[in-house]
């Protein structure tokens, strides 16, 4: 029997490849196809998500009766820039911007700063007990806050705190969710930089503060945003301890426009809108170190 000529060699060449060609161009049709679904997806996702933030400037710039009124207007016409000015008249706005600003800033030094020592210590200083401090500390997260709530306010008064910032700030300085995050991360930090450090005669103090502090940069920015993200949508206890309108954070400034007796609807969603828009700055800034933060926590399941 002969050998097949070049023309029936190509020929049962491109009947092998045909099919081969076929599936990888239906192969890349569907993968561009899932594609285009999912940012289809992803983009309607984000569109409903951002609704409320549309809403709350859409009626940051109208007046209340157009708010209410029963003909939609998709955007203000015209834009009432009064309600800017008309919100700042009093002073009470610049006063709860000021005292949220400090209280969210004490907030995010010192509970970073107390979560990421204590967190150390718990992973590096070994000591008899160490291991019963901190189940006691996770159990504290099983607590509701309800219940903690009237003792920490009888001791803040008996203190003194009523009416104070510190008072405000002081209960919400150690946080033992962030103190078990630092903890997860300085049980996987390289215990090779601690070795050289002590080679060079450097104690824990030293060996925290001068190798561990400055390479937790990426989960304290973290735990910082997050801390400072906290901190400013806090309600319930400034609302208690800040009875004066001296101490008065901006959620509770806010809370001001809706009352039993009369509802501001336009100062209510102006007040909101600006009270928010540190929290995007923060967390557009931010975001990008709060996923490595949560990457470098070390809960690997």
């Amino acid at each position: 029997m002969s050998a097949p000529t070049i023309v029936e060699r190509r020929t049962t060449t491109d009947q092998v490849s045909e099919p081969r060609i076929g599936f990888w161009q239906r192969a890349k049709t569907r993968r561009l196809i899932g594609t285009v679904a999912l940012y289809a997806v992803l983009i309607l996702l984000a569109a409903l998500f951002l609704v409320p933030f549309y809403l709350m400037v859409r009626n940051a710039f109208m007046l209340n009766r157009e708010i209410t009124a029963f003909e939609w207007k998709w955007l203000p016409s015209p834009i009432q820039w009064g309600n800017v000015t008309e919100l700042f008249e009093d002073g009470t706005m610049v006063t709860g911007l000021r005292n949220s600003a400090l209280i969210a800033f004490f907030n995010l030094i010192f509970q970073t700063f107390f979560a990421a020592m204590a967190g150390y210590a718990l992973a590096r200083i070994h000591v008899p007990g160490r291991s019963a401090v901190f189940g006691f500390m996770l159990a504290t997260l099983m607590i509701p806050g309800a219940v903690t709530f009237v003792p920490t306010y009888a001791v803040v008064s008996y203190l003194g705190g009523v009416n104070t910032l510190w008072g405000i700030v002081v209960p919400g300085l150690f946080n033992v969710f962030a103190t078990f995050l630092f903890r997860q991360f300085y049980l996987d930090f390289p215990i090779e930089i601690e070795e050289a450090g002590r080679v060079d005669g450097a104690g824990y103090y030293r060996t925290f503060f001068g190798l561990a502090l400055p390479n937790s940069y990426g989960i304290m920015a973290a735990l910082g945003a997050l801390g400072f993200i906290g901190s400013w949508n806090a309600f319930l206890w400034p609302l208690v301890i800040g009875q004066q309108e001296s101490t008065w954070t901006v959620q509770r400034v806010i809370s001001s426009f809706l009352t039993a007796q009369t509802i501001d609807l336009s100062q209510l969603f102006m007040a909101a809108m600006i009270g928010a828009a540190p929290l995007v700055v923060v967390f557009l800034l931010m975001q990008r170190f709060i996923v490595q933060g949560v990457t470098m926590s070390g809960i690997k399941g």
